[in-house]
């Protein structure tokens, strides 16, 4: 059966035309993370594209206990279905004084149809009688590339969990977390700095300088 991928799965489908890598399908349908995405590709000289460019894919389980696990279930099933090469990541908070939660969990930390707010409550709520709110974001991307080696990313934002929102750029715990060092919730940096210093712009890094010297 095949259906629609889940809007807060982010995958890559790699396309190889003429032994280069000329294409890119970010196969996802959270639009924050299409313009991450293509925010940092595109001045690559990568056509970027995205799930809303196609219209089915396998229904895909992110039942893994880790974010490698997911990752590369992700990837290793969709390059099976497509018969591409195909790079995943999975991504996540983790507050420590919660044991790491909400860790692979973070997407549906309330629920399986979890809105960003949704999530940040319930967050603030676990979080309103401890005093000690260090966390950091993570994100795991995972290069799967038939008859090759898979590769991996990784990527982490050191942080804290703040008593309020603030800010209003980004999505997820954006406007929930104070980046380390500083008094600034990540939704009040602009989507360059964010890039900057993100887990998941620390993995674009890397994975563009894997695919220009590919």
């Amino acid at each position: 059966m095949v259906k629609k991928i889940s809007p807060y799965g982010l995958f890559f489908c790699i396309m190889i035309v003429g032994g280069k890598m000329k294409e890119i399908v970010i196969a996802t349908k959270n639009q924050h993370k299409i313009v991450e995405m293509k925010h940092s590709l595109e001045p690559l000289g990568y056509k970027v594209y995205s799930l809303f460019d196609f219209e089915e894919f396998p229904e895909i389980i992110e039942d893994k206990d880790t974010f490698k696990g997911n990752a590369l279930k992700k990837a290793k099933e969709l390059s099976d279905y497509l018969k591409k090469d195909v790079i995943a990541d999975d991504s996540g908070l983790e507050v420590f004084a919660l044991n790491n939660e909400p860790g692979v969990y973070s997407a549906r930390y309330s629920g399986e149809h979890a809105t960003y707010d949704d999530n940040n409550k319930k967050l603030l709520q676990e979080m309103k009688d401890i005093d000690h709110r260090g966390a950091r974001f993570v994100t795991t991307m995972c290069v799967y590339q038939i008859g090759k080696e898979t590769i991996y990313f990784e990527g982490y934002l050191e942080g804290s969990i703040a008593h309020q929102y603030k800010g209003d750029n980004g999505f997820g715990y954006d406007p929930i977390f104070i980046v380390k060092g500083g008094t600034r919730h990540l939704a009040e940096y602009s989507l360059d700095e964010k890039n900057q210093i993100s887990h998941r712009g620390k993995c674009l890094q890397q994975l563009s300088n894997y695919l220009i010297n590919q």
